[in-house]
């Protein structure tokens, strides 16, 4: 029989991502009240790993703890699922911490400070960086955070939404939130290959440029001989524009050779 194995990192490691040199970067706790649906938990648990939130906390889950539609939800969140705390009481779940947000489609009635996303997402990394440990509160998914829970939070989280239809998927609130949370954090998108590619040296681009004129040449394209200064400038001036790439030089001329073949052939 395999024995479970027993997570004995502090929660603060437990809370936290791996930045790029493999340190350990604190993030909010996620704190789901009253969740009803396992697929619903283990939908927000992926889209919090998604955007480096590890750490879980459910309010009386209706359906119990562990849940095995949770962990299939996940789809590969399983540190997430499998390192989620349970309480008894929204309070109880909040005792350590400093801030918290509670997300509320009715914040007017909060009487407390409205935030959206953006402007949530940059408070939780301002109170994180002094050391704070954070909160963000979601309501289960029949009637949302109650008022009495509601009263736990420093401020409420108000996601933009169209008011004919302003209800919200447990797991979409909390990817919105996360989302905002990442970029507040300084998470960017990876650089495309072209942001990457090492730019063609002058030496490289004037022979190509050499390369090209001199097969136009002998197809006759410079005509009438007068305007073919203008008509060079031209096209090489189009093709600094472009900021080719060592890769796309080498592929342009291997273009012309290619026709050059085929129009011999």
């Amino acid at each position: 029989m395999t024995k479970k194995k027993t997570d004995n990192r502090p929660e603060a490691a437990r809370i936290a991502r791996r930045d790029g040199r493999g340190r350990l970067t604190p993030a909010p706790l996620f704190v789901l009240v009253e969740p009803q649906m396992g697929e619903n938990i283990g939908a927000a648990a992926r889209a919090m790993l998604n955007f480096g939130i590890s750490g879980l906390r459910l309010v009386k889950p209706r359906d119990g703890w562990p849940n095995e539609k949770a962990g299939a939800m996940a789809a590969g969140a399983t540190l997430v699922i499998d390192l989620a705390r349970v309480f008894g009481t929204t309070g109880e779940a909040l005792a350590d911490c400093q801030y918290v947000l509670a997300t509320t489609a009715r914040p007017r009635e909060a009487l407390l400070p409205v935030l959206d996303p953006a402007e949530a997402g940059r408070a939780l990394k301002t109170r994180i960086d002094r050391g704070e440990r954070c909160a963000v509160m979601f309501g289960g998914e029949r009637a949302g955070l109650s008022n009495e829970d509601v009263t736990h939070a420093d401020a409420v989280v108000s996601i933009p939404v169209n008011p004919a239809f302003a209800s919200l998927n447990l797991a979409q609130a909390a990817m919105i939130v996360a989302y905002e949370w990442s970029k507040a954090e300084g998470m960017s998108a990876p650089p495309s290959e072209l942001e990457e590619a090492v730019p063609a040296p002058r030496e490289d681009f004037e022979r190509f440029i050499a390369h090209l004129v001199g097969e136009l040449e002998q197809t006759g394209y410079f005509f009438p001989e007068e305007k073919r200064p203008n008509m060079e400038r031209n096209l090489k001036v189009a093709f600094l524009r472009a900021g080719l790439t060592q890769g796309e030089v080498r592929a342009l001329r291997g273009v012309i050779k290619a026709l050059v073949k085929g129009r011999k052939e």
